[in-house]
């Protein structure tokens, strides 16, 4: 980002990312997130150094950014990344203060994830194996995907040694490094097992991962979200399909068929249980378009 290369605080800001993935252990994806919107701290400030940032500063900062569209959800996230890292200066006694503690972004509307419907999702799962090698990885992909509600993320980190087919689960590692043990259905077992049958003839021999490209090694995440993506044009799915997609379609449709919200919560992976709420409203604005159809003092009269 322009700006940051001479910034006396760049120096920290490596130290900092260091630390994210040596002590933290956080993901790839997350330090680069961690890493762009600090260095947006650091554009801004110019040539001021963070310590002689005051909270107006960095009020007038956030409402720059605002102005330039990014909405609450965005800004948010910047500000948590702000606050980790003055918090991680003071604890290396660089600086004394915390200006972004009482910093609190502006809320915007809270938009309800989309779902794929039942019938999507299936034909999202019903790839042309007969296509190769890629289209057997990317079934299995898919399937697991939609079958245990997997991050992006925690995909493409398993390991061969993640599934186990006896107790027909896969261990995971989540966000913060912490693991849980998700159940696979009977289709991504399927598919995996296809999968793990010609993975060999893709993979480089001392490759651990269980998902490989082109050239032997893990997949990135990005290769993933191009591969879905391809694939849901080619299953004319209109709503463009991404790795998130599945795992929303996955928390709505078990939601709508359990009812059990903290099951959804530990299959997600999520800390807390107002995070999962959300697919409450999923499940109430598909049970609200079963009503208006079915209920026969429901349907508005023609004018």
């Amino acid at each position: 980002m322009p700006g940051t290369a001479d910034h006396p605080d760049l120096d920290s800001l490596h130290g900092f990312l260091a630390y994210l993935r040596n002590e933290r252990r956080y993901s790839d994806l997350t330090i680069e997130n961690y890493a762009r919107d600090i260095r947006r701290l650091l554009a801004l400030a110019a040539a001021t150094p963070l310590g002689e940032l005051k909270i107006h500063h960095l009020r007038r900062f956030v409402a720059q950014v605002h102005g330039s569209g990014l909405g609450g959800k965005s800004l948010a996230r910047m500000l948590s990344a702000w606050r980790g890292f003055y918090a991680y200066l003071i604890r290396g006694r660089q600086l004394n203060t915390n200006p972004c503690a009482g910093l609190r972004a502006p809320k915007s509307a809270r938009l309800l994830p989309h779902a794929l419907s039942p019938d999507e999702a299936a034909r999202m799962m019903e790839l042309p194996i007969s296509d190769g090698l890629l289209a057997v990885r990317d079934k299995a992909m898919f399937e697991l995907f939609y079958s245990s509600g997997l991050r992006l993320a925690e995909l493409v980190g398993l390991d061969c040694a993640a599934p186990d087919f006896t107790d027909g689960a896969v261990r995971v590692t989540g966000k913060g490094s912490k693991t849980r043990i998700v159940p696979m259905g009977s289709h991504a077992i399927a598919a995996l097992h296809a999968w793990l049958a010609v993975r060999e003839q893709l993979a480089a021999p001392d490759e651990a991962a269980l998902f490989v490209g082109r050239n032997g090694r893990r997949l990135t995440p990005r290769a993933v979200q191009v591969r879905m993506k391809e694939w849901g044009i080619r299953q004319g799915i209109s709503s463009g399909v991404h790795p998130h997609l599945l795992r929303h379609s996955f928390a709505s449709h078990v939601l709508q068929s359990s009812g059990d919200l903290r099951a959804v919560q530990e299959m997600l992976g999520h800390a807390s249980i107002s995070t999962t709420q959300v697919y409450t409203h999923l499940d109430f604005q598909y049970l609200s378009k079963i009503y208006d159809a079915a209920h026969p003092r429901a349907r508005k009269k023609a004018p």
